[in-house]
């Protein structure tokens, strides 16, 4: 089970904490998505890495058999052009060793995933590692899955295991902490403009009075 508070301040995320892995955002992934509009999947994701980015999150990408299910979307692939995805033929991802190695290199405790699909990518590795002692949250709209069912039967059976389930918001939000936190305010904040749907529009529209209040002035 993982060993993380449950409850408390020490239960929310920080930049310092957290490493990020991403699992299998490919096209064959993607062709039998349907627990989530997959426009919604890419959106999240995406927003979800640059976010880590912002943050300077340490961030794995991973495929799984690439050269049959295709490159990881390129949106995704973008937000971390030098890295090239770590590519595998086991389904597990926790059991390839090199995904195994560069998480534990970064000292991390608090493990979030996110991946395609929940039922199997996703929970595999999520359930595997709580089981070793991370803190584990999967990103449950970063994540998809052949059906609503497998997906909600994956987040209810990985929450059994002590996995706590999160959206990419309250990830970004939990990173951000503090609006006074300066250094990060304005990469997150072109974050949530870009990924946040209305939290972004309306975020835009609040920019847009401010100017003209200050234009009047």
């Amino acid at each position: 089970m993982s060993t993380g508070n449950t409850a408390g301040l020490g239960a929310l995320l920080t930049p310092e904490e957290s490493v990020l892995v991403l699992i299998d955002h490919q096209p064959f992934q993607f062709a039998n998505l349907n627990s989530h509009e997959p426009t919604m999947i890419v959106n999240n994701t995406v927003g979800l890495a640059k976010a880590a980015k912002v943050f300077e999150v340490p961030t794995i990408l991973t495929t799984v058999l690439e050269d049959r299910g295709g490159l990881l979307l390129q949106a995704l692939q973008d937000v971390f052009p030098e890295q090239k995805p770590i590519d595998r033929t086991v389904i597990n991802t926790w059991e390839d060793q090199r995904v195994v190695d560069a998480v534990k290199a970064t000292g991390r405790k608090k493990l979030i995933i996110a991946g395609l699909w929940t039922e199997i990518c996703v929970a595999m590795p999520a359930i595997q590692a709580a089981g070793e002692g991370f803190d584990v949250h999967v990103v449950t709209d970063a994540s998809g899955g052949a059906s609503a069912e497998a997906h909600d039967m994956a987040v209810r059976r990985m929450t059994q295991a002590g996995v706590v389930p999160i959206t990419w918001l309250a990830v970004a939000a939990e990173w951000q902490r503090d609006w006074a936190r300066e250094k990060t305010l304005a990469g997150i904040t072109d974050v949530l403009t870009q990924h946040g749907g209305a939290t972004g529009v309306a975020f835009a529209w609040e920019t847009q009075l401010l100017a003209g209040r200050e234009r009047g002035a």
